[in-house]
């Protein structure tokens, strides 16, 4: 069986190589466990990861939960506006605090029904009277660092971590035009994949699977010529632009949009922000994944759409609102769908002893983007053999 040094060691070969020389990684660098233990360490309780959209809690109180690493948390938009995380851990006997989404003026422990406040300070704690010592002016929810960008929530275990606004920084000169901050959140859902974490990134992040993978949907729409990729690669992310063709059904800027001009009226971004937020940046509007690994065979894929205010907008009536946002989520629930069959049918495919890796498409330069980030963090010292 392949060493997990021999895995790293591969990755880091291939990495390190240009990427006409590229090839896909190890098999067992899905499912080896040595490599998944790293990985909570190196990856996950080292770098940021995104529980979804600023939008998606816009009013005071309004919360949804999360985990890093296996922590749970909850992002909550605090007496003030803001969006502050927390541990969603009771001080008391260690209980989940919430559980999914909602809004609520105090965070009360299901069990014992200790209270917090929007800002995680203890305020309520019943018979506590004669427990010598105790003072709940002292005790708060741990708080997990937490930055807003672009309408993104980000969040990390790393109080070393480099800020989001500076690594994310050339992505924000590509995006900023799009205005998705503005964008109106539609949908927010929760499934469970059966692959592992990095092949389902992969997969997002090349388009040289739309054209077969999702023939019937988004791959109708897409022209491989038209995708353009940056000059450089980058620490934190990486990204590809491409042109619709005018046939889409989504993806072209709505009249009233004055942001976008020229091609960009009709042009996507799909950044990939690592280790594992995903999102499909269109004039009309977005969608995301954002994954947290459960085990190396499967996946918590949280699933959002938003829309842009433009479209919105041109939504006045109820009935013609929710029929057209439902037709939406149902077309790109479709898209993962597709994505779904295929990165199931990878993962399965790589425990198999005939598996290999085999060479790279131009069209997958993404992944070889990837292999560097997960090179550096996973195989800093391992040796070019």
């Amino acid at each position: 069986m392949t060493s997990a040094y021999e895995i790293l060691a591969q990755l880091k070969r291939t990495a390190s190589g240009p990427m006409t020389e590229a090839r896909g990684a190890e098999p067992a660098f899905y499912w080896n466990e040595e490599v998944a233990s790293a990985e909570e360490n190196a990856i996950f309780r080292h770098d940021w990861v995104c529980p979804g959209l600023a939008a998606e809690i816009p009013d005071v109180g309004d919360y949804l939960t999360f985990s890093i690493a296996g922590e749970p948390v909850f992002s909550i938009r605090d007496s003030f506006g803001e969006i502050k995380t927390y541990a969603n851990i009771c001080r008391h006997r260690m209980m989940q605090l919430l559980q999914g989404r909602g809004r609520t003026s105090r965070v009360t422990c299901p069990y014992h029904a200790w209270s917090y406040d929007l800002n995680g300070q203890l305020v309520g704690a019943g018979h506590m009277n004669h427990s010598v010592g105790f003072d709940k002016t002292k005790i708060c929810l741990p708080q997990i660092r937490t930055e807003i960008w672009n309408g993104w929530i980000y969040i990390t275990l790393n109080p070393d971590a480099q800020s989001m606004k500076e690594a994310l920084a050339p992505l924000n000169d590509v995006v900023a035009r799009f205005g998705m901050e503005h964008y109106v959140a539609v949908l927010n859902e929760e499934h469970v994949w059966q692959t592992n974490w990095k092949l389902l990134t992969e997969n997002f992040m090349e388009g040289y699977h739309l054209p077969v993978a999702h023939k019937a949907t988004v791959g109708a729409w897409f022209a491989p010529n038209k995708t353009v990729f940056p000059d450089q690669s980058y620490d934190s992310f990486t990204y590809q632009t491409f042109a619709k063709t005018h046939a889409a059904r989504y993806g072209q800027a709505h009249p009233d949009n004055t942001r976008l001009t020229g091609e960009w009226r009709n042009t996507s971004i799909l950044p990939t922000v690592f280790p594992t937020h995903m999102y499909v940046l269109a004039p009309d509007h977005l969608w995301y994944l954002s994954l947290r690994p459960r085990g190396v065979g499967a996946v918590d894929v949280r699933f959002g759409v938003a829309i842009a205010p433009e479209v919105d907008a041109m939504l006045t009536d109820a009935a013609e609102r929710a029929a057209w946002i439902r037709d939406l989520v149902a077309f790109f629930e479709h898209v993962n769908g597709e994505d779904r069959h295929v990165v199931e049918g990878i993962y399965a495919g790589s425990r198999s002893s005939f598996a290999s890796p085999g060479q790279l498409s131009w069209l997958e330069r993404e992944i070889h983007d990837f292999q560097k980030y997960l090179a550096q963090r996973l195989a800093p010292d391992t040796q070019r053999g």
